[in-house]
């Protein structure tokens, strides 16, 4: 064999080694997360839940820009889940807010975002504001958006015809809630 693919053999038996070893998600995740969302250095991942549910559009004028429309983004409502599936909070807005089964709940400011591909709302990172309530969101510094499945806006014509209307899509993302270290 040469060199290149023993190379080649040599990495793909490595992977495969790696893939058998078990790794923290967090460190699985930040080979393939955009620099513009990562977590500044110095937290670490205090909860990871899976959010599945809708997000609903309203078709309205473009603020600024007389005959001109848009769908614009009313707000998310989607069950939080653990990685077994578990149900252990909700997440909704306006404002929006990731609250848990235990009473505590978190809102934020959105820093930052980055693609996620086409037909899936982007990555996220929010920069969390104190939590309200005794549980698990005490101390939550930031919360990251990954992982996105659909949830954009609708394809679909808005024009004075349809103008109020409201459009209901489906989404399925990751969030990981982080505290300082």
């Amino acid at each position: 064999m040469n060199a290149s693919i023993l190379a080649l053999v040599s990495a793909a038996v490595l992977m495969s080694a790696c893939s058998t070893t078990e790794m923290k998600a967090t460190e699985s995740m930040s080979m393939s997360v955009p620099s513009t969302v990562q977590v500044p250095a110095g937290h670490q991942v205090a909860l990871e839940t899976v959010g599945i549910g809708e997000i609903t559009y309203q078709c309205s004028a473009k603020k600024g820009m007389a005959g001109q429309f848009e769908w614009a983004f009313v707000g998310p409502d989607a069950v939080l889940t653990d990685r077994s599936g578990q149900v252990i909070g909700k997440y909704y807005g306006p404002p929006a807010t990731w609250a848990n089964n235990d009473g505590s709940k978190v809102t934020g400011k959105q820093l930052t975002t980055a693609p996620a591909g086409e037909g899936n709302i982007p990555l996220q990172l929010v920069q969390a504001k104190p939590a309200m309530g005794k549980g698990v969101m005490q101390g939550v510094t930031y919360i990251q958006r990954l992982a996105t499945r659909g949830g954009v806006a609708p394809a679909d014509s808005c024009d004075t015809s349809n103008l109020g209307s409201k459009v209901i899509v489906k989404y399925q993302a990751d969030y990981l809630f982080w505290k300082a270290a």
